[in-house]
């Protein structure tokens, strides 16, 4: 279809990804309840959390580190400049469609070396990375290598990298309405020198 094409409202670009964005919601809701609620339970325990992802999954799991730290929780972009060392007790909360990208598999490694926990977001459940965790969410969406149309119409992971910004703010608005903080009280940590 022609970018200029005139579209009726069932086939808009914009219906086709909030269909399935629908559909993919609801089967995280139905199918991995258990491991969000665990992953929500492992961000609240730990005394520091890292978030690591690669590309626009990387750019998806870092709003996810700023709301964490609305929340008040010491949170880290792995490969910022002033991102501590991980050690034991820590978190690391990673993202990667296929789950083998090499630096991610690495520092996941890393991080179970010293004693540190792994989760992920993932759309392959039997990938190293997901191996590596003790908390994987899988996600039904098409990896960036999949151009079949299968799994989603959306080029390449766009699915998936919507995903992880669905999630992370699902796991923000969890972790804040169990903290019983207000929106006023979490005011003062948003950024004030844009």
């Amino acid at each position: 279809m022609s970018v200029n094409a005139t579209n009726t409202e069932a086939d808009h670009p914009l219906r086709t990804i909030a269909d399935e964005l629908d559909s993919l919601t609801s089967r995280l809701v139905h199918d991995e309840a258990p491991a969000f609620e665990r992953l929500a339970d492992a961000l609240a325990e730990a005394p520091r959390v890292f978030v690591l992802a690669s590309g626009r999954s990387g750019l998806a799991l870092q709003m996810t580190a700023m709301r964490l730290m609305h929340l008040g929780l010491d949170v880290h972009v792995v490969g910022d400049a002033t991102t501590p060392a991980i050690t034991e007790g820590d978190l690391l909360l990673t993202a990667s469609g296929s789950g083998t990208t090499s630096s991610i598999v690495s520092a996941a490694e890393k991080a179970r070396s010293v004693g540190a926990r792994v989760a992920t977001i993932t759309t392959a459940a039997d990938s190293r990375l997901a191996e590596l965790a003790s908390v994987s969410i899988t996600v039904p969406a098409a990896g960036k290598q999949d151009r079949s149309g299968h799994a989603s119409a959306q080029y390449a992971g766009g699915l998936f990298e919507q995903s992880v910004v669905l999630l992370g703010d699902a796991l923000f608005h969890a972790l804040w309405h169990r903290s019983g903080v207000s929106a006023d009280e979490l005011w003062p940590r948003h950024a004030n020198l844009e």
